[in-house]
């Protein structure tokens, strides 16, 4: 897919004016707060796991975050294994650096951790390794259809 796709999408909610395209590459956490000028913590990164039934299931958390193996397998009833980049782009229609939480293709999962909520709004990415779209939390709930969980550990 592509940040059209997502403009695409973000247009039903009335939110598609808020996509960023940028010259340089956002496809890292440091690489998409630069871009932004925003803290790291603020980058909502989405994490794309493989379920037991070769599906995907997808974690947008903060910049700062990482899973919490515990916690992912108590939450998922399976342990996190990560979509290689093949997977990532066939299973969710967006290639590693730009995968996010919207334009999916059917049958993706979305979950939002809840480390999150400590902000005001997040930048997720929105379709490409050079886009952010900024959210609130109500909006990111809203547009991705996320249930939000408990399932990473900041470093703070």
């Amino acid at each position: 897919m592509s940040v059209q796709a997502v403009r695409d999408y973000l247009t039903q909610y009335g939110l598609s004016q808020r996509v960023r395209e940028f010259d340089s590459s956002s496809a890292t956490v440091p690489l998409a707060a630069q871009a932004v000028g925003v803290e790291e913590a603020r980058i909502a990164k989405t994490l794309s796991f493989k379920t037991p039934e070769g599906g995907a299931l997808l974690v947008v958390c903060a910049g700062d975050a990482r899973v919490d193996n515990a916690k992912f397998k108590a939450a998922f009833g399976f342990k996190a294994r990560m979509l290689t980049a093949g997977e990532a782009l066939d299973l969710t229609g967006h290639a590693v650096g730009g995968v996010c939480p919207f334009a999916l293709r059917p049958g993706v999962r979305v979950c939002l951790d809840r480390a999150l909520q400590r902000f005001e709004t997040v930048f997720p990415a929105a379709g490409s390794a050079a886009s952010a779209v900024e959210l609130s939390m109500a909006e990111l709930a809203q547009t991705t259809g996320g249930t939000w969980v408990d399932v990473c550990k900041t470093a703070s």
